[in-house]
């Protein structure tokens, strides 16, 4: 048992309730900078710039957000309070629109504020810091549950691939696309995993391959573009990935090169997991081809990594940071309410009752 299994403290309230406390994760694995936010530009670049990142983190980021930005009106009257506060909501839901967790925990907080119409501004705001604890608190026992969900998949020895990073810097405690393989292990368990890097941001190499190898779990990086032959070799046997946003038909959106895993396993008949709290699932959104993609700068791949740029100065480049993974190449999608198969248009619904 360590603190990257147990869940690092990546994001919180400061001491004194006023700003918001993240682990900086563009500067890992050499660094562990963490800084305190107290304006909402601040709160908005650490989205946008992927200091605080992966959906269900994000989701509690925003909650604490929301609380540390309320307090700061605590002394307007209600009206203004809630046109503020509405304000500042969609603000924040504009750092990264495909990520379905942030507009989920933004709503809840608007919503909190809606029905407490009839009390002090001062009193909302106290229920604003309850529910934003509430929020942390749901998404701990949600990777629980999805870790023991997750580890019913697989067995001793598996070899196990994931894309980008879906462990405990992404959510609160285990993570989702790793939580099963954190828990195998403190029930003494043993698997292999395959960390592709994850270009062009690298989350794989940098933060995948930093948490399991804390954790002591068998971890080998490998670059993209090697997924294939790994599985061609036998040495996969699972893929498990996170996910940014379902649609209601099972199509998702997960960090770039998600889908071509997706074909790979198909290919090779290898089962293919995203897992994912219920609140990432969106039945509002039919297809995926109704998910928004962002698309980041593109000088982040000829220029980000490097002392020198790996490519001319006129050379365009394309750069979305998510794709969408068909429905079709999914084995299933693991939740915190329990594991769901196809036909995921009728078997989503079910799920939400």
């Amino acid at each position: 048992m360590n603190r990257y299994s147990e869940g690092i403290d990546h994001v919180s309230l400061s001491g004194d309730g006023k700003g918001v406390v993240i682990l900086d994760q563009t500067q890992l694995p050499n660094r562990e900078v963490y800084k305190t936010l107290t304006t909402a530009e601040e709160c908005y670049d650490a989205v946008k710039k992927l200091e605080v990142r992966g959906a269900p983190c994000i989701g509690i980021f925003a909650g604490y957000a929301m609380y540390v930005l309320a307090l700061q009106n605590r002394d307007r009257d209600y009206s203004a309070f809630a046109d503020e506060m509405h304000r500042q909501a969609a603000y924040l839901n504009s750092s990264r629109p495909t990520a379905v967790n942030l507009s989920w925990a933004l709503k809840r907080m608007e919503k909190l504020i809606a029905d407490s119409k009839a009390e002090s501004v001062p009193e909302i705001v106290e229920k604003m810091k309850a529910e934003s604890l509430k929020i942390h608190e749901e998404d701990i026992e949600m990777c629980r549950k999805i870790a023991e969900y997750g580890l019913t998949l697989v067995k001793d020895g598996d070899g196990i691939l994931t894309h980008c990073n879906a462990g405990p810097l992404a959510t609160s405690k285990w993570g989702t696309a790793l939580g099963p393989i954190l828990l195998g292990q403190e029930k003494g368990m043993h698997f292999h995993v395959f960390s592709d890097e994850t270009r062009p941001l690298l989350q794989g190499a940098r933060l995948t391959s930093f948490e399991l190898q804390k954790a002591g779990v068998d971890v080998t990086l490998i670059c993209d573009n090697m997924a294939s032959i790994v599985m061609k070799q036998g040495k996969v046997q699972a893929c498990f990935v996170g996910c940014d946003r379902v649609a209601a038909n099972g199509d998702f959106a997960n960090k770039i090169g998600t889908s071509g895993v997706a074909v790979l396993a198909k290919y090779y008949g290898i089962p293919f997991y995203t897992l994912g709290p219920a609140s990432t699932i969106d039945m509002n959104c039919p297809t995926g081809n109704d998910i928004r993609i962002e698309e980041r700068n593109p000088d982040e791949i000829k220029e980000m990594w490097y002392k020198e740029p790996m490519a001319l100065k006129e050379v365009k480049c394309f750069n979305p940071a998510f794709d969408v993974t068909d429905h079709t190449l999914l084995t299933a999608i693991v939740t915190d309410r329990g594991i769901v198969r196809p036909p995921f248009d009728v078997n989503l619904k079910k799920l939400f009752g």
